[in-house]
C-alpha cells in the first residue's frame, strides 16, 4: 500500500508538464504510433503546457500586486486567505486516502469506453485531485469513506460525458480534431447556457461578436498586445501605481495576451498527431467507434475571448467580493479565473459580450462556495500539515472550479440534517446539464447533416 502511495506521490511531483507528456506518449505507444512520434508529441505537449503555466503565472504575478492595492485602498477585512488551486490540490492531495483515486478514475474510463458509454480517453489524469477534492468534503461531512469514492466516481462519470457531448465544440472552436476537454470547470457551462438562451433573445446579442469581430470593429484597438497594454494601464489606473508601475503593468499585460496564442499553437502539434493515431487504432478494432483524447483547459489558451474574460472578471470578482453580504475570502491567489471565463467561452458560443455578462452574473458562485469550504480544507490541512497556517486563519480558493456542482454534490448529505438546499441545487444543475447536453448534441447533429448535404454533388 505504501509503495503503491509512493510511486503516486512521485509521479505527482513531476508536475503536469512531465505527467501529463508521460501518459501521452505511453497511450501513443499503445496504439501503435512510431516510437519517435509518440516520444516528440510527447516532449511537444510538455513545452507546450510549461508555456502556458509559465505565462499564466507570469499574469498572475503582475495582476496580483495591483489587486493588492485595490483592495488595501477600499479597506476591507475578509478573514478567508485565498489559496488558490495550487494549494487546494496540496490539501487534497494530503488525504490519507487520496492515491486510491488514481486507479477509481482509471477503472471508471476504461469500463465506459468497453461498454460504449463513453468516447473519451481522458489523459488528464494530473487533474485527478478535483476528484479527490470532492471525496473529501463528503468525507467531511459524512465520515462515510465508501460514500466519498462513490460520490467522486459519479464526478467521473459527469467529466467523461460532458466531455463527449462537448467535443464536436471543442473542436471546432479551437480547430485541434480528435480532442476534448475532461475538466470540471466545463460543468459550470450548463447554468450559464440557461442564462445564455435569455441573452441570445435580446436584439443585439444573438449576432457573431468574437475576437474576429472585435478586431474588425476596433482595428488596432482590438489587437492582442495594444488590448493587453490598455488593460493594463486602466488596472494600474485602479490600483494607483505611479507613471513606472502603470507602464509596466500595461507591457506586462500585453506581453500575456500576445504570446497565449504562440502557445497554443504547440497544443495543437502535440495533440493532432496523437489524436489521429488513436481514432485509426478504434477504427480498425470496434466498428463505428471512435475515440477522443479528454485533457485540461490549456490547448483551449489561444482563445483570445477567454483571456479578456478574464481580465474583465478581476476587477468584478474584486468589487464583489468587498460588497457582498456572507462572503468572507478575499480573492487573491484564485484571481485569474479560467474557470469561469472557459465555462462562459463555451456556453457562449465565444460571444465576447455574452460572456462577459455571464462572468459578471456567476462571479459571486466562487465567492460564496470558496466560503463555505474554508471550513472543511482548513481543518484538512491542520490535520495532515500540508499548509502552515496561523492559529484560527482560514484557507480556501476564490475559484473553485465548477463551484455549483462542486458544493452541491459534496453537500447533499445534509439532506439528513434537514438541509435540503445542497439536493435542490444539485437538481437544477441536473436539470441544466441535461438540456446544455441537448443543445451541445443538437449542434452536433446539424453541423454533420450540413456537411453531408455539401459533401453530395450538385
Amino acid at each position: 500500500m505504501n509503495f503503491l502511495q509512493d510511486g503516486v506521490n512521485f509521479f505527482l511531483s513531476l508536475g503536469a508538464a512531465v505527467f501529463v507528456p508521460i501518459i501521452i506518449i505511453i497511450a501513443g505507444l499503445v496504439v501503435r504510433m512510431k516510437v519517435k512520434d509518440a516520444v516528440s508529441a510527447g516532449i511537444t505537449l510538455g513545452v507546450a503546457f510549461s508555456g502556458m503555466l509559465m505565462l499564466i503565472s507570469f499574469m498572475t504575478g503582475a495582476i496580483t500586486p495591483a489587486a493588492q492595492a485595490m483592495a488595501e485602498t477600499i479597506g476591507v477585512n475578509l478573514p478567508i486567505v485565498d489559496g488558490g488551486w495550487t494549494t487546494m490540490s496540496t490539501i487534497s492531495w494530503s488525504w490519507p486516502w487520496a492515491f486510491l483515486m488514481f486507479p477509481l478514475v482509471v477503472g471508471v474510463n476504461i469500463v465506459l469506453i468497453v461498454i460504449n458509454r463513453t468516447k473519451t480517453f481522458n489523459a488528464d489524469l494530473w487533474n485527478v485531485w478535483g476528484k479527490i477534492f470532492t471525496a473529501v468534503a463528503v468525507y467531511a461531512i459524512t465520515g462515510n469513506l465508501v460514500l466519498a469514492f462513490l460520490v467522486a466516481a459519479v464526478q467521473v462519470v459527469f467529466e467523461l460525458k460532458a466531455a463527449d457531448f462537448h467535443q464536436h465544440r471543442v473542436e471546432k472552436m479551437s480547430g485541434i480534431p480528435g480532442v476534448t476537454i475532461t475538466h470540471r470547470m466545463v460543468f459550470m457551462a450548463a447554468p450559464m447556457h440557461i442564462l445564455d438562451l435569455v441573452l441570445r433573445r435580446i436584439p443585439g446579442l444573438d449576432r457573431s461578436f468574437n475576437a474576429e469581430d472585435l478586431r474588425n470593429k476596433l482595428g488596432i484597438f482590438a489587437e492582442n498586445h495594444v488590448l493587453g497594454f490598455i488593460l493594463g494601464v486602466v488596472f494600474g489606473l485602479l490600483a494607483r501605481f505611479d507613471i513606472a508601475g502603470i507602464l509596466t503593468l500595461g507591457v506586462q499585460c500585453a506581453t500575456a495576451l500576445t504570446l497565449f496564442p504562440v502557445i497554443s499553437k504547440y497544443f495543437m502539434a502535440a495533440l493532432e498527431p496523437i489524436s489521429n493515431a488513436i481514432s485509426e487504432f478504434m477504427r480498425k478494432r470496434f466498428t463505428d467507434r471512435e475515440l477522443f483524447v479528454g485533457l485540461d483547459w490549456p490547448f483551449l489558451g489561444g482563445a483570445n475571448e477567454i483571456w479578456l474574460a478574464v481580465i474583465w472578471t478581476i476587477p468584478i470578482t474584486l468589487v464583489m467580493a468587498f460588497i457582498l453580504p456572507g462572503n468572507g475570502i478575499l480573492p487573491f491567489a484564485g484571481i485569474i479565473n479560467i474557470a469561469i471565463a472557459v465555462a462562459a467561452y463555451f456556453a457562449s458560443r465565444g460571444n465576447i459580450i455574452r460572456m462577459i455578462i455571464q462572468c459578471t452574473v456567476f462571479a459571486p458562485v466562487f465567492l460564496y462556495v470558496g466560503t463555505a469550504f474554508a471550513a472543511s480544507m482548513t481543518d484538512l490541512a491542520n490535520a495532515t500539515g500540508a499548509v502552515d497556517l496561523e492559529p484560527g486563519q482560514l484557507i480556501s480558493n476564490s475559484s473553485i472550479d465548477a463551484p455549483i456542482f462542486t458544493y452541491a454534490i459534496s453537500n447533499f448529505m445534509r439532506v439528513t440534517e434537514g438541509n435540503w438546499i445542497p439536493l435542490a441545487i444539485l437538481l437544477a444543475w441536473i436539470a441544466c446539464f441535461v438540456l446544455y447536453s441537448r443543445s451541445l448534441i443538437a449542434e452536433r447533429d446539424r453541423d454533420a447533416a450540413q456537411a453531408t448535404q455539401e459533401d453530395v454533388p450538385a
